[in-house]
């Protein structure tokens, strides 16, 4: 994309040489221009998008700066934007409209950033693809036939098509890391409860934010996605500095013992392991210091769904008892310690965000749902081991991408590191795609 990136658009802002507004102008015509086929942008809110930016152009006048000022972007659906409905993808939900914005938008909005609209989700957000019965699907930014990924599948889309710059998602199983690699975004999972979730909650409802789950942003390139990082921290992250290849030390997990990963994404995660080994990074591809993957996956898909199920089981069986659930809190504590005693040895762990590429549109339940990986049928549901190598040990993550499949579709992997990490993780994305173009 030949499209300004978000540090460039608030760069030429701030000189002068564009105003917020004109900024803002161009991205709803490339919206309106470009996102009729691909139904990523669902929530449009133009007009006011045009007052926001005339303010960002008044605050500039008066002498603000600001790190986002005057950028033009959007935001997940299922943030709480005042005024603008929250679905979650839900028909139930269709009426609720927020009176206050989400702490993440109100958090961008004193950045500087310019709200044009909102992107779409799958219903619950509980899904990789991008499909409900309020807005319809959001397909993928590379090929018509493939989904968008999900549950921030619009926005992933709505970056990769260049309609935006910078796009606020969130993460629970991958929801942030898949859809960036299926299309060929950046992507960043944070630190557990390193962003505040207030206003990112099922519609209608302000208790207590789930387990597991975070909020975070997308963006088309590393720097932008460590800027937005740091806006929207609760604290500040320690940050990376600079530092030669030949400073990091990386371990290359190309597999997982629960899930297969198609040969397109093993042969490219190959040639990025001798890539960095060239460049003068210190590469392990095994390392007795990994934890027990099977065990953390098992751990894993119980919390998750017992979080996402507010702990009514799905299938009728009985509820956890509180006893088990303090059993599986013990467990993820052990978990996330035997990964922090990794990260003594290594800055970084690379792995496949996903071992598939995107895959073809499939509304077939996810319990009932298949996958085919090099000719061979295996239930999609064990994918979910790649989104919970970070997820279930609450490690910082960053979705990036390192090439293409011969469909010519995206090949994205993820940068996981130490908590509070983040911007190694950023760090070393931003190494890895770098050796490999």
């Amino acid at each position: 994309m030949t499209e300004l990136s978000a540090i460039e658009t608030a760069a030429a802002i701030r000189s002068g040489e564009t105003t917020a507004l004109l900024e803002c102008e161009a991205a709803i015509a490339r919206i309106e221009a470009r996102d009729g086929a691909l139904n990523a942008v669902v929530v449009r809110d133009f007009d006011r998008a045009r007052h926001q930016a005339r303010e960002m152009d008044q605050r500039l006048a008066a002498g603000e700066t600001a790190p986002l000022l005057g950028v033009p972007m959007t935001v997940k659906e299922s943030f709480d934007v005042a005024g603008l409905p929250t679905t979650w993808g839900l028909e139930a939900a269709r009426e609720f409209v927020p009176e206050r914005d989400a702490l993440a938008v109100r958090r961008l909005k004193a950045g500087g950033a310019v709200i044009l609209g909102k992107t779409n989700v799958p219903p619950l957000l509980a899904d990789l693809q991008a499909n409900n019965p309020v807005y319809g699907r959001t397909v993928n930014a590379h090929h018509a036939e493939r989904v968008s990924g999900g549950s921030s599948g619009g926005s992933a889309v709505a970056l990769a098509s260049g309609m935006v710059p910078l796009e606020l998602g969130s993460d629970i199983g991958g929801s942030i890391r898949v859809p960036a690699a299926f299309n060929g975004v950046w992507g960043h999972k944070p630190t557990f409860a390193a962003l505040g979730r207030d206003g990112h909650a099922f519609p209608g409802t302000d208790g207590a934010p789930g387990e597991l789950s975070v909020i975070g942003p997308m963006a088309r390139n590393p720097d932008d996605l460590a800027l937005a990082l740091d806006v929207l921290a609760d604290h500040p992250l320690e940050q990376a500095g600079t530092r030669p290849a030949s400073e990091y030390r990386i371990l290359l997990l190309a597999e997982h013992p629960g899930a297969k990963v198609a040969a397109p994404i093993a042969d490219a995660l190959a040639r990025l392991g001798e890539a960095l080994a060239a460049a003068g990074a210190k590469v392990d591809r095994t390392s007795d210091l990994i934890p027990d993957l099977e065990a953390q996956q098992r751990n894993y898909m119980k919390m998750l769904n017992i979080t996402i199920a507010r702990g009514v089981p799905q299938d009728g069986s009985a509820p956890t008892t509180l006893i088990e659930w303090f059993d599986l809190r013990d467990q993820q504590a052990r978990n996330k310690r035997a990964w922090n005693r990794l990260f003594g040895q290594y800055d970084t762990v690379i792995a496949p965000t996903l071992g598939i590429t995107a895959f073809a549109h499939d509304d077939t339940p996810l319990p009932k749902r298949m996958i085919d990986i090099d000719g061979e049928a295996t239930p999609f549901g064990l994918q979910f081991a790649y989104p919970g190598l970070a997820t279930f040990p609450m490690l910082p993550a960053t979705s990036f991408p390192i090439g293409t499949d011969p469909d010519g579709l995206p090949i994205g992997v993820q940068a996981i590191a130490d908590t509070y990490k983040d911007h190694t993780a950023i760090a070393v994305a931003r190494l890895a795609h770098g050796v490999m173009q």
